[in-house]
């Protein structure tokens, strides 16, 4: 009788345990701000095995063609840019504050006239049918059910008539922008879709080499393709046009310069925003100039090589625009801190592309999904273990560099 009872006290202990665990989860549900998804969530789904972005790029490694995972993860030249770009992160240390209500996180904020429920971004990103077929709507359809901000390369304009969105619109130095009147009819159709910002990229006026891409012989079509596939002997066929060295830069047209994005903010109503900034004198031409906000980037160290980290690159853009527009940043960011850190330097928002793409290549559109529920969740419980409940509440005095005296 003594061992039935043992047994009944401990099958109601079991249950007390099980309804407390439910009562935790539904606390950290409320915590985050998140949905009842906590709960209805399959963990034999082989979704839910890769627990970080780094592990969703050793997924997305196994998976690809070793010429698409060297397109998606590789540099230009030494690739110095590359490793700095990680590197940096390790030497900004975060000065935690304690005793803060931290019951709630807001992650909310409003970036030119849109409010976004978290700040991180999707970048542009090129080839992405490298990786998944028709990546970019694919992308696109994930930032939607993500409720993230996409900046698209193109192809998805159903998704944007449709008003399926925020979207920001890319633009390099394609031919768009060669004339004033072949700017106009084009930046009015962007308008007439329903973009909400127009990127202007400007540090792709030439292609560096990116050696991993040389020496597999890529054909650089095959980035919009997506790569064919390999006969019985595991070979791909021989490329026409394969990356090359040795072969002088040139391009047919001038390039874009500042009177360029003078021309293109008189265009347009819409915010155009400038991608590709390192320099404070650049950050300030930025303002002189009619832009709406500033992306600090190196283009994922995949265009000038030795140019240090975006994150080190960020303070003297943010203090050259003295708080006149908006300065986001990206460039290897990978965890829910590494966003806070640029958040504390005095970025508004941070953009990834990497990361979205590790996903994309691992499970598709559920992949990209995942990653920014990833990233968002670390963003929130990081904000909450160093006393910020919102974002406002993140400022300079957050973060200090390794050696700096306060």
């Amino acid at each position: 009788m003594g061992d039935l009872q043992r047994g009944q006290g401990c099958d109601v202990l079991v249950a007390q345990m099980r309804i407390s665990r439910r009562k935790a989860i539904r606390g950290l549900v409320g915590m985050f701000g998140a949905a009842p998804w906590l709960e209805a969530q399959d963990y034999s789904d082989p979704l839910y095995g890769p627990i970080n972005v780094m592990e969703f790029a050793e997924a997305a490694r196994k998976k690809l063609d070793p010429l698409a995972w060297d397109y998606l993860d590789g540099g230009s030249e030494d690739e110095v840019a590359l490793r700095d770009s990680r590197e940096a992160f390790n030497r900004l240390i975060l000065r935690p504050r304690m005793l803060v209500n931290v019951q709630k996180i807001d992650l909310s904020l409003e970036l030119l006239g849109q409010k976004l429920a978290y700040p991180i971004i999707l970048d542009p990103a090129g080839g992405k049918n490298c990786f998944h077929p028709d990546g970019e709507n694919t992308v696109a359809r994930a930032a939607v059910n993500a409720k993230a901000l996409h900046i698209t390369n193109g192809g998805i304009d159903e998704m944007v008539e449709a008003g399926k969105g925020p979207q920001w619109w890319q633009v390099t130095t394609g031919g768009q922008l060669r004339t004033a009147q072949t700017m106009r009819p084009f930046v009015k159709r962007l308008e007439a879709m329903g973009c909400s910002g127009i990127c202007f990229t400007v540090d792709i006026m030439h292609v560096s080499h990116r050696e991993r891409d040389i020496r597999n012989k890529l054909e650089r079509a095959w980035c919009e393709s997506g790569l064919p596939k390999r006969d019985a002997l595991g070979k791909l066929p021989e490329a026409k046009n394969p990356w090359r060295v040795g072969i002088y830069p040139e391009r047919p047209f001038p390039t874009p310069t500042w009177e360029t994005l003078s021309e293109l903010c008189s265009a347009t109503k819409l915010p155009v925003i400038v991608k590709g900034i390192l320099t404070a004198e650049d950050g300030e031409r930025c303002v002189k100039h009619g832009a709406s906000a500033v992306i600090v980037s190196s283009h994922g160290a995949r265009q000038l090589d030795h140019v240090g980290a975006t994150i080190e690159a960020l303070p003297e853009v943010v203090k050259a625009v003295h708080g006149r527009i908006p300065v986001l940043v990206d460039g290897g960011f990978r965890r829910g801190t590494d966003v806070l850190k640029g958040l504390a330097l005095g970025a508004k928002a941070v953009c990834v592309a990497r990361p979205y793409l590790y996903g994309l290549a691992a499970f598709g559109q559920r992949g990209v999904e995942r990653v920014m529920q990833l990233l968002r969740t670390e963003l929130a419980l990081d904000m909450g273990l160093a006393g910020v409940p919102n974002l406002a509440a993140i400022d300079r005095s957050l973060v200090r560099w390794r050696g700096e005296a306060r």
